[in-house]
């Protein structure tokens, strides 16, 4: 059992991590800051001291990570949207419907629990773990079924989140390529955008983050008609389902920036949402425990993995020669 002195150094030093991101930005000594930096060092508070808020974070980092995607809005005129090609929006489309037939495949070969194969192909084909909670009450899921999933979900999304932006760099893709490979393939938002930040941070520019932004709201939008097929095959859900709402609150903040173009502080209004989303990311980081690491499972991993590195490999090889 830790002391009294041990907690309140462990909260100490939780609120001294999370005020280094928030303010790595302002100085240039901390400039090393990432995002996968940021993830690492909440896995790495975690296993070595224990999240001293566990059960309060997961609020804070779902509302913190809403509000800092729509903060990056500001930094983006609404004509952004028009810049992404046809092809893009039905490289989304394509993929959607792959990884959700793949997912079914690879679940049955498995023999994956039914409930936790559906959760896992939501949350690859989709947006990771707000697709699975988003589908979770829909098909009447236990704690253990999406426990599993969310925990797959996060390895996998973590993994994406350190590796792509080196892959992306040895194969030389372009920002714009790097941007759509990362909101396709990899699950969760907070990772997908924080792996186009930090690709974009050899250019000085954001046009990665611009498009992996993009393209994974726009999946984030095919929830709604996810949720409901779930409905459908699952008889006797309850049918609800939480609109991502944040979605609407991040087209105005683009519709904002083009009306009023001259407003500078749009700018530092985005860049303060990047921090947000790198304390998100931290805070994720320290609600790993190894605990729901081994509850997951190997059977219900390995179709997360196949599923992922399956719709990862497609995905590059289509973007490295179509665009």
């Amino acid at each position: 059992m830790k002391s009294k002195f041990n907690i309140i150094s462990s909260k100490f030093l939780f609120f001294g991590l999370v005020v280094l991101i928030a303010l790595s930005s302002a100085s240039p000594f901390l400039n090393w800051m990432t995002s996968w930096l940021a993830l690492v060092l909440g896995i790495a508070f975690a296993i070595l001291l224990g999240n001293p808020y566990e059960g309060e974070t997961g609020s804070i980092t779902n509302n913190l990570l809403k509000i800092s995607v729509v903060g990056i809005g500001f930094g983006y005129p609404i004509s952004v949207i028009s810049e992404l090609s046809t092809s893009s929006f039905y490289f989304v489309v394509i993929f959607i419907v792959l990884a959700l037939i793949m997912g079914y495949i690879i679940g049955k070969i498995f023999n994956v629990d039914r409930k936790i194969a559906d959760l896992i192909t939501s949350g690859t084909s989709i947006c990771g773990a707000s697709a699975i909670a988003a589908i979770a009450s829909t098909i009447k899921a236990n704690e253990k079924q999406i426990s599993v999933a969310l925990g797959t979900i996060f390895m996998l999304s973590t993994t994406g989140l350190i590796i792509f932006p080196i892959i992306g760099d040895y194969l030389k893709l372009t920002q714009h390529q790097f941007g759509v490979w990362a909101g396709l393939s990899i699950h969760d938002t907070a990772s997908a955008i924080g792996a186009a930040m930090d690709f974009d941070k050899a250019f000085n520019e954001d046009i990665a983050e611009k498009v992996a932004t993009i393209i994974k709201l726009s999946k984030v939008i095919f929830i709604v008609p996810l949720v409901f097929l779930g409905a459908y095959l699952y008889i006797g859900g309850d049918k609800k389902f939480t609109f991502p709402y944040f979605i609407i609150f991040f087209l105005l903040a683009m519709f904002l920036n083009s009306k009023f173009p001259e407003y500078d502080s749009f700018t530092t209004i985005k860049e303060a949402g990047k921090k947000g989303l790198q304390i998100s990311l931290f805070l994720i980081g320290t609600n790993l425990s190894i605990k729901n690491l081994k509850a997951i499972g190997i059977k219900p991993f390995l179709q997360g993995l196949l599923l992922w590195v399956f719709i990862s490999v497609i995905s590059l090889f289509a973007i490295v020669y179509l665009f």
